[in-house]
């Protein structure tokens, strides 16, 4: 990019939640699963997996931010084949979301991210301590769970919660609940299955369930700087409640 973007249309709720926080103004449209900030003022664009995109085309944005696993690659060719600048994220790991991050912060013309700067202190301390093996479920009906290689599994082994299914080959696999490998905790998110304390332990008798903010499991973004401590509370409920 020559100049620095003026509007920018973001299809991931956590780099609409970063660009808003950092770059107020330049946000002009984003999906309906953008709720962060609450005050958020631009034109929403339906969902991340079914984004309007002749809708984003007419808006002529500067840019557009999409994300590999939130958005289908159908429709991030079709913005890039009506002649859009797409931004495409795509991290694994809490240290490639945070480069992407200042890449792109930078991009939009914030030489400093106080926020992230907080965030990666956060994670540089983050104290280590007894392990544990979890099932990561994150959709139920069909039951589907974190597989491989994906950012919510490095956020939670870097708390000291190894994925049962890291050695998997799909990245969210379908899981038959009697045919796993050993674990002896549940990490159940709010998101994308909306897991709660009525909804997801009665399916795990006898193993810890911790239920776990969707948010600052898989969202990259401002999160990030309060995550280890909301996290890590979490998951000691959910083992000291068991």
């Amino acid at each position: 990019m020559s100049e620095l973007p003026r509007r920018v249309v973001s299809l991931v709720p956590s780099l609409t939640e970063s660009i808003a926080l950092t770059c107020p103004g330049l946000l002009v449209g984003a999906t309906d699963w953008c709720t962060n900030p609450a005050d958020l003022d631009v034109v929403r664009l339906r969902g991340t997996k079914s984004p309007d995109i002749a809708g984003v085309i007419a808006m002529q944005p500067d840019l557009v931010v999409v994300n590999t696993e939130e958005n289908r690659p159908v429709d991030i060719a079709a913005l890039r084949e009506a002649g859009l600048t797409v931004w495409q994220t795509d991290p694994e790991t809490v240290p490639e979301a945070l480069l992407q991050l200042r890449r792109l912060l930078a991009a939009l013309g914030a030489a400093r991210v106080d926020w992230l700067d907080a965030a990666e202190r956060s994670w540089r301390t983050v104290p280590g301590g007894a392990r544990r093996t979890a099932l990561v479920p994150i959709w139920r009906r069909p039951w589907m769970a974190l597989g491989r290689d994906t950012f919510a599994g490095d956020v939670l082994r870097r708390l000291g919660i190894d994925n049962v299914l890291a050695d998997h080959e799909d990245r969210y696999p379908r899981i038959d609940l009697d045919a796993l490998p050993a674990y002896d905790l549940v990490v159940l998110p709010d998101e994308p299955y909306e897991f709660g304390a009525e909804d997801g332990p009665e399916a795990f008798p006898g193993t810890p369930c911790a239920l776990v903010s969707g948010r600052h499991l898989t969202w990259y973004g401002p999160s990030l700087v309060e995550a280890p401590g909301v996290l890590r509370s979490q998951i000691e409920a959910g083992i000291d409640g068991h």
